[in-house]
């Protein structure tokens, strides 16, 4: 039986007759056998809120500047071109439950095509301060402006998972002299779900246990790989940090945003080319085809990639399907528009 990417939209990709033996590079034996533990091994500790204790793929720099009156500092990965340069550059934004280095299968990809890369670490995430203070998703997307502009960029391709394909969205939206693309992967926010939810003051978590960790991690892929073990050890650090009060908090404002700030009525006033791209078989939005469909045919420009038996987080679980068609689309749609 043959299994393939879904495609709909402005230009079907060249490499998407991609045959059940090619999907399943994921999904072999070996992998599908695995399960993670039952309990944490006894050798994890306490990470650092401030991920000074995690490696991270490249070398990180910073932004320094002020958010309501508190002097911050916003991290990112600046990674040259490692093939011939294109002259184009991505800035990939990360989900709300991670960090710039969890793209680190998708950075050497786009680098060795030709991009500059930058990987954002958002302000309350990563190695960026966490200050409490009221974010929204505005206020996100300047501050990803404010790395372009810190290194001089004019414009920039963005690329955005979960819950950074809101913030990709509100950047589009906001600053669409300053955006050649947007790509959003497996992005929530993608219906208004607003109506019959009250307010609530937002709360953070008490604390952070193996099992909730765990839970974060296991509910967004499909299939489990002993890889993804290393995402489990940093959550469950983090709940085991002196300073995990305070990132609890971060996390409870941001989760504010992700609840009650729709991006549905951005698309159609986005005219870059866009690409909504995902796993399929989502465990956080189990209707993620439909609803992908839906902003596909509400981007003035859109396309839609759908991964059959992928989960929430294809950058893991199929970057040899991601990344060709992150890669086709930015190279495709500039070559047409300079014809």
């Amino acid at each position: 039986m043959e299994t393939r990417p879904i495609v709909r939209g402005w230009k079907p990709l060249s490499w998407v007759v991609t045959t059940s033996c090619a999907l399943m590079l994921t999904l072999t034996p070996a992998l599908m056998g695995q399960s993670p533990p039952d309990s944490p091994p006894a050798d994890w500790g306490p990470v650092s809120i401030s991920m000074e204790d995690v490696p991270y793929p490249y070398p990180v720099s910073y932004v320094e500047f002020t958010l309501f009156g508190k002097d911050v500092r916003m991290a990112f990965m600046d990674v040259a071109p490692a093939g011939e340069a294109n002259g184009q550059v991505v800035a990939l934004l990360h989900g709300g439950n991670y960090f710039a280095s969890a793209w680190e299968e998708t950075i050497p990809a786009l680098s060795e095509a030709g991009f500059r890369v930058l990987a954002i670490d958002q302000i309350g995430y990563g190695r960026s301060s966490k200050p409490i203070i009221h974010y929204t998703l505005d206020m996100h997307a300047h501050n990803t402006l404010r790395v372009l502009d810190h290194l001089g960029i004019e414009r920039a391709a963005v690329v955005g998972h979960s819950f950074g394909g809101m913030v990709a969205t509100r950047f589009a939206f906001s600053y669409p002299e300053r955006t050649s693309h947007i790509a959003l992967v497996n992005s929530i926010g993608m219906a208004d779900n607003r109506a019959g939810r009250g307010w609530s003051e937002p709360r953070p978590a008490a604390g952070r246990s193996y099992e909730a960790a765990l839970g974060t991690i296991r509910g967004h892929v499909h299939e489990w790989d002993d890889a993804y073990l290393e995402y489990v050890r940093i959550h469950y650090g983090w709940g085991l940090s002196a300073e995990w009060p305070r990132l609890a908090m971060v996390r409870a404002l941001n989760s504010e945003i992700m609840g009650r700030t729709p991006i549905v009525y951005d698309w159609p006033q986005i005219e870059s080319p866009a690409l909504v791209i995902g796993g399929e078989e989502d465990r956080l939005w189990p209707d993620f085809g439909e609803l992908a469909r839906n902003a596909q045919e509400a981007f003035p420009n859109g396309q839609v990639v759908l991964f059959p038996g992928i989960g929430h987080n294809p950058h893991w679980e199929a970057p040899e399907l991601l990344n060709p068609a992150l890669i086709e689309f930015l190279s495709g749609w500039r070559a047409d528009s300079e014809r």
